[in-house]
């Protein structure tokens, strides 16, 4: 290939790029507001047509898809600077407050993904975060504050069930943000807490 020719393909290549992160943050924040965002709303903001946004990302469902995986995997590296040493109750009462900030910052994109990809997508996009959550009920376990009577991925399945269904809770209106990291706490420590 020639020069030229090389040069071109590298800037088409640095230009799709481009245009793939611009999207993809256009529809989050597009995403974050209403989660009924439409592709046209989407192109716009992000400054492209529709088809060069249809060109990355055949469909709306795989356009939220990519959101919502990279937006899990932003808050996973997020919650890697959260303390989960020491006392694991307390360390809960941590993971629980750092990561309810993010699911409140982000709770229209869920419900987006929610409308849009399967369940089980949704979970395998959590994999990662959660797998920090199991090895904190783990250490729990270990030290004898936390119950072994109930199987590890049950309890880590609860984690991640009171966490999203209070985003529920608050989208219906049946609870406000200020009480939900409290009440996630107190919920999952009841659950989770050896009995003496």
């Amino acid at each position: 290939m020639s020069p030229a020719k090389t040069a071109t393909s590298a800037a088409k290549r640095a230009d799709a790029r481009r245009n793939i992160t611009a999207i993809l943050d256009a529809a989050q924040e597009c995403l974050v507001i209403n989660p009924d965002a439409n592709v046209a709303e989407i192109a716009k903001k992000a400054g492209v047509g529709r088809v060069t946004l249809y060109g990355h990302f055949p469909s709306r469902a795989e356009l939220i898809d990519a959101v919502f995986t990279r937006a899990v995997a932003d808050s996973d590296e997020t919650l890697d600077t959260v303390d989960i040493d020491g006392d694991p109750r307390e360390a809960l009462a941590r993971l629980v407050a750092a990561s309810w900030k993010i699911i409140d910052r982000f709770r229209a994109l869920l419900a987006a993904a929610q409308n849009h990809l399967p369940a089980e997508r949704i979970r395998a996009a959590h994999d990662r975060p959660m797998r920090r959550v199991q090895r904190l009920i783990e250490r729990g376990r270990t030290e004898g504050v936390f119950r072994d009577d109930l199987p590890l991925s049950w309890m880590v399945t609860v984690y991640h069930s009171v966490v999203h269904g209070a985003a529920g809770e608050i989208a219906v209106g049946r609870l406000s943000d200020d009480d939900a990291a409290e009440l996630i706490t107190k919920t999952l420590l009841a659950a989770y807490t050896k009995q003496p």
